[in-house]
């Protein structure tokens, strides 16, 4: 007897379920609060960080004293800034007073972040407390205290000069007494920070690497340039790029200590304080906002540049 085969039963195509929109609609829901959380600082981020950017941009084009109708001028003030002699002076000066406070804060600090990482130093948080102080002081405060500290006539290092026996210095009207007066201000007030940024760094080193070198007899000199300072590569790549950014803005402090014109003969006029000078000073916007564009082509040139010194010196060592 034969059993005859049924055919295969076709298995009928899954019927597309219709997509709904309550579960779009309640992932929305959900994250609506967060969106709007946030978007204050979007919106404010774009209202004083975006739009000023990209009209100083756009300012940079034209010529305007701030009242009248702007009137384009293309390239013509980016052409003019390559030959400004008081635009490379302020360039020169400004990097003689980043070189004069950068290189001794640098070697400074490391060795204060050391001396303070060592177990022997009681109360840390007290030094920590102490150093970071002249980093939130206020620099117009610092800055009149360094002018009567640096005064032609009744400063304090002239009066110890002069209890030594010494002749009076004329700090505020020599090219390098001014920039020296400069360097200092920022020096004190960034040191403190600094030497915290490294100890941190310090702190992140296991300690089994130095207990290690005690064990083989390695002193403190040595434990010093074999291992905190190789281990402190990255931490001072970011203070020296840090250093480069706030270096070339440097303003405040040639400011109130030498006034809008940078002193005698202009040599502590600055980048930002010539651009001041332009913008508000003479009421040039357009050259003032090209001048603000060219240094931020020296401040990602000047990074760029420390950054491949670094890592060049790295992979030599």
């Amino acid at each position: 007897m034969s059993v005859m085969s049924r055919p295969p039963v076709m298995a009928s195509p899954p019927v597309p379920i219709p997509v709904s929109t309550s579960r779009w609609k309640s992932k929305l829901s959900r994250s609506l609060p967060l969106y709007l959380s946030v978007a204050p600082f979007f919106v404010l981020f774009a209202i004083f960080g975006l739009f000023p950017l990209a009209f100083s941009l756009y300012l940079s084009f034209q010529k305007w004293d701030g009242i009248g109708p702007m009137r384009f001028v293309g390239w013509n003030q980016f052409a003019y800034l390559l030959t400004d002699s008081y635009f490379w002076q302020a360039i020169i000066n400004t990097l003689e007073i980043w070189l004069l406070a950068t290189i001794p804060m640098i070697c400074v600090s490391v060795v204060l972040a050391f001396l303070l990482a060592s177990p022997l130093v009681k109360a840390r948080g007290l030094y920590q407390i102490a150093f970071f102080l002249p980093h939130i002081t206020s620099i117009v405060a610092i800055a009149l205290v360094f002018g009567s500290l640096f005064s032609n006539q009744f400063g304090l290092l002239n009066a110890l000069l002069t209890a030594l026996g010494l002749g009076r210095v004329a700090w505020l009207s020599q090219p390098w007494g001014m920039k020296c007066a400069i360097a200092a201000m920022i020096l004190w007030r960034t040191l403190g920070y600094h030497t915290l940024i490294f100890l941190a760094g310090i702190q992140s080193i296991p300690t089994t690497l130095y207990e290690a070198a005690r064990i083989d007899g390695a002193g403190s000199r040595q434990i010093f340039s074999r291992i905190t300072l190789p281990l402190l590569r990255p931490v001072m790549l970011f203070t020296v790029i840090t250093s480069t950014i706030s270096g070339m803005q440097v303003f405040t402090e040639p400011q109130v200590l030498l006034g809008n014109d940078g002193g005698p003969g202009r040599e502590g006029m600055t980048i930002v304080l010539y651009l001041y000078q332009q913008a508000f000073g003479s009421y040039h916007f357009g050259y003032g906002a090209a001048i603000g564009w060219g240094l931020f082509v020296l401040i990602a040139l000047f990074s760029l540049l420390n950054w491949l010194l670094l890592q060049r010196s790295w992979i030599v060592n």
